[in-house]
């Protein structure tokens, strides 16, 4: 039997202890450690405002994401996979390592304001760059439009696409002004935006330099408002009415594009040694007649599950288990640590990580660094959930239930619909000591002098 033939029949038989709940305790193979001594090419790919059942790969019965199933079917789901509620706040999370409680970034950096992510902050990307890698941003940056906190300037090789948010995916505009650039500076391509950053990706592939790995952060804007897609993409979806039909045809041009690029890959020869990660940043936006979180409660802007929990997935042939369902409970800053480690780079800096290295969650099956506690930040300081085990809290702020702490059992109550805290009083107890601990060195939000407490609707971010 061929090698990789005993590699699947390995992780087939994973996969059975996974659905029989024993994943975690499943002793592993001395292969599913081995990342070899080449670096990984890195491909980080986040959708903007996909809804957690938007897509196949998660039951999706009404929307058509080929090219994600097929990643995803050949990778790991990750099924317990959780983000910031909002957009900047998601992208700060997952560059640093750090909750917005120590960024300060908790809503939105809208254009013009003169902060962004705090400068102190090290982000992925220099971090990869530390490590040896040639390191490219195409799409939505959206933290920070100011000289000193554009993607060049924060450890970037190469930038294409938007620094905001909000664009029109035809002319690039958002309120009057072109917001559309090409290594930090104005680029007038004509074309929707996300053909035009499938097809900048798919040249830096090309392109790519021999003698270094790639990490290439891909983060569309799509699918997020305006809702605007070429006419031919709403076709297959003429059973849906609205701007649901619309986000339909949007999520299906962003699967396309995302085939492109897994094309080029292979056209380049280095498919096989490319990480792939996929998410949404976080949940959809008017869950149920715009996006479906089903089967989860809420959608973005909120800490309920439908605005943390999110889509996600991670492929890497004869590294991470194909065909397999993760249940255990992670969080995007964990990719901080685990990425800058898989590219033998340091994680020596002055500012304390939050994120945990998940690399033996995801290819040995470990158990969860984040099983017993997981902090879940709303969009402004205090707001919070708490997720230990099965069971979470959420501290909603003042004009919530007289700020009255809310209890979900989450294996019993996946969609939040029974609050238990009056009838688990201990487990609320022991709960709100952890919420205390997070607020002991919670921080205030960045700009808030500039933004004020009323910041603008998430909708327009």
């Amino acid at each position: 039997m061929k090698i990789n033939e005993l590699k699947n029949t390995a992780f087939a038989a994973l996969r059975f202890l996974s659905h029989a709940g024993l994943l975690a305790y499943a002793p592993f193979p001395a292969w599913a450690e081995d990342t070899s001594a080449k670096k990984p090419n890195i491909l980080y790919i986040v959708a903007d405002d996909l809804g957690y059942n938007d897509v196949g790969f998660n039951g999706s019965k009404e929307i058509k994401t080929p090219n994600l199933d097929k990643l995803a079917k050949e990778g790991t789901i990750l099924k317990s996979f959780y983000a910031q509620p909002l957009c900047s706040a998601s992208r700060a999370s997952l560059l640093t390592g750090r909750y917005p409680c120590h960024t300060g970034i908790y809503n939105v950096v809208r254009p013009d304001v003169p902060w962004g992510l705090p400068l102190e902050e090290r982000t992925l990307a220099q971090a990869l760059k530390e490590a040896g890698y040639e390191t490219a941003i195409v799409g939505k940056w959206h933290l920070g439009d100011q000289p000193a906190y554009l993607p060049t300037r924060r450890g970037f090789d190469h930038q294409y696409g938007l620094w905001t948010g909000n664009i029109d995916y035809f002319t690039h505009m958002r309120e009057g002004k072109l917001d559309w650039h090409k290594d930090d500076k104005p680029c007038n391509d004509q074309g929707y935006s996300t053909h035009l950053i499938a097809r900048e990706a798919c040249r830096l592939i090309q392109e790519k330099n021999p003698d270094k790995p790639l990490f290439l952060y891909l983060p569309f804007n799509a699918v997020h408002f305006p809702y605007m897609v070429p006419d031919n993409y709403l076709l297959p979806y003429s059973n849906l009415k609205g701007n649901r039909r619309v986000l339909a045809g949007m999520d299906a041009a962003m699967d396309e594009a995302i085939g492109q690029v897994i094309a080029a890959l292979e056209a380049k020869g280095i498919r096989d040694n490319t990480l792939i990660i996929f998410n949404s940043d976080n949940g959809g936006p008017g869950p149920g007649t715009i996006s479906d979180n089903s089967p989860l409660n809420g959608g973005k802007g909120s800490i309920y599950e439908g605005g943390v929990r999110v889509c996600a997935f991670v492929n890497w042939p004869d590294h991470i288990p194909s065909q397999a369902t993760n249940h255990a409970v992670l969080h995007e800053v964990d990719w901080f640590p685990t990425l800058i480690k898989l590219a033998g780079g340091s994680l020596e800096q002055k500012l304390p990580l939050d994120g945990r290295d998940i690399w033996s969650v995801l290819s040995k099956g470990a158990r969860s660094p984040h099983a017993d506690e997981v902090t879940l930040c709303g969009t402004a300081k205090g707001l919070i959930a708490i997720r230990s085990g099965d069971w979470k809290l959420l501290i909603q702020g003042k004009g919530k239930k007289n700020n009255a702490p809310e209890l979900y059992n989450l294996a019993e109550d996946i969609g939040e619909k029974h609050d238990l805290a009056a009838t688990h009083p201990e487990k609320v107890k022991e709960l709100m000591a952890q919420f205390d601990a997070v607020m002991k060195t919670a921080v205030e939000g960045a700009g808030s002098k500039a933004a004020g407490p009323n910041a603008k609707d998430h909708d327009e971010n």
